[in-house]
């Protein structure tokens, strides 16, 4: 979480106001039973996009917590583990693997082959054809070598289709020909005959011309006996707007004798998030979860990040976001409880939910200060309020307004006045207090409840 603790307040005297301290801390937690329980009681795998460097504190909890499976988001990419040739970087991959099998998580790798995020040694060198192709069997046979035993499925060829139908123009298709699929595949089964072998794309959720030729290329592939286990949908979407032919997509696939995995589900809204947008994104992470439930052979969906502050999409797509199941504040959404719903679980957000408390000292002398405690929603809303928190080095509350305080011990609550318990979606109170410290002030972490 975004700084949930912070270190002491700066001492000042007269009466300077002081800098804000912000502790913002989630308010209700997600339902009683993790995703990953109930997707694994339908024999589902319920998996989130992690990245590697966050995985602490609240994210690495949720993150093992809620998903039977993880994907690194870039730690797995080629410009991420072979920046310079024959100079290998495995320390954030090796971290997402290893926190997997501390969680008793599958892993699902990503990716092998793609045209994107290529380092620039590969992408602006000059090779013959026999000399790439030792360049890609080398890569696929050493990553793939070195995670043995501990990938359940590889993403081995990444977004091959342009969204007519035709093959991408990239670095493999020029070089190997179209052929590079059915090669890179054959080497990927030599290199871990247990892992899965996926092809991966975005925009072939629904029956159209990419997702056709994505068709057609895996019933040639299993025709000729090439290695192919499953077709990856990235499902990248746009609110209000999966596809009406999904489930009829992910049976056709199914019915071609491969599996069928949703890898990189987030489903952006224009900016800002309203709960009518909230409700309509949640109806349709229901109706992903809905169509793969539907489909035996579909094995799961995997959220490409869990929590809006780890999302791509706002850096991407201008004015878009909250694209996933948690705000940055790390609140489950409507959205989350659709997907529990989905997979047999509860479907009622608790109210608190998307509900944070942020507490700052506005103001401070040689032995009092003032502070204050901002409650806001989003995704969430209250109609009562309880603030509380313990004091770390003996300050004391002397006296409070729009609330009503009480301290035992170390312990306060802050409970809301007569005029001031609703707290809307987009909404915020504000209420205040003088206070006594010596010594130092550190500020506290405040839940609601």
């Amino acid at each position: 979480m975004r700084s949930l603790r912070s270190g002491l307040v700066t001492l000042v005297t007269g009466l300077t106001a002081l800098g804000a301290l912000l502790v913002a801390a989630p308010g209700a937690q997600a339902a009683d039973t993790p995703l990953r329980d109930l997707a694994a009681a339908k024999g589902k795998v319920i998996g989130s996009a992690v990245n590697p460097a966050k995985l602490t504190g609240t994210y690495g909890d949720i993150a093992g917590r809620e998903f039977n499976s993880v994907t690194p988001d870039n730690a797995m990419k080629w410009e991420s583990v072979e920046p310079s040739r024959g100079s290998f970087n495995w320390a954030p991959a090796d971290q997402v693997v290893s926190f997997a099998t501390a969680h008793n998580q599958q892993v699902r790798g990503h990716t092998l082959v793609w045209h994107s995020q290529n380092p620039g040694w590969l992408a602006n060198g000059t090779w013959t054809q026999a000399q790439l192709s030792s360049i890609l069997q080398d890569h696929i046979t050493t990553e793939m070598t070195r995670y043995k035993g501990r990938i359940a499925a590889w993403d081995v060829v990444n977004e091959a289709f342009n969204e007519d139908g035709t093959y991408r123009s990239t670095i493999w298709s020029n070089g190997l020909g179209q052929d590079y699929i059915a090669q890179a595949l054959t080497w990927a089964r030599a290199a871990d005959p247990g892992a899965k072998l996926y092809i991966n794309d975005y925009n072939v959720e629904g029956v159209n011309a990419k997702s056709t030729a994505l068709y057609n290329l895996v019933k040639s592939l299993k025709e000729r006996g090439v290695p192919i286990d499953g077709v990856g949908l990235q499902a990248h979407l746009i609110l209000g707007q999966v596809p009406s032919s999904l489930q009829q997509n992910i049976q056709r696939f199914a019915d071609l004798g491969v599996d069928v995995a949703i890898t990189e589900l987030d489903i952006r809204m224009q900016l800002p998030a309203t709960d009518a947008k909230l409700a309509q994104q949640a109806a349709d992470y229901k109706a992903v979860m809905d169509a793969c439930v539907a489909v035996s052979r579909c094995v799961g969906v995997t959220v490409w990040g869990f929590t809006d502050s780890d999302s791509w999409v706002p850096d991407v797509f201008d004015g878009y976001g909250a694209a996933t199941p948690y705000t940055e504040n790390f609140a489950p959404k409507p959205a989350y409880y659709a997907i529990a719903g989905s997979l047999g679980g509860g479907t009622t957000q608790p109210p608190g939910d998307g509900c944070t408390a942020v507490y700052s000292v506005v103001n401070q002398w040689s032995t009092g200060f003032t502070g204050q405690v901002r409650i806001s929603c989003s995704g969430g809303s209250l109609s009562s309020w309880r603030a509380n928190w313990t004091f770390g080095a003996g300050q004391r509350v002397t006296q409070a307004w729009n609330a009503n305080c009480t301290q035992s011990g170390t312990a306060v609550t802050c409970s809301n006045a007569s005029y001031n318990g609703t707290v809307p979606d987009g909404g915020s109170v504000t209420f205040g207090f003088n206070g006594t410290w010596s010594g130092s002030n550190p500020a506290p972490v405040v839940t609601l409840g």
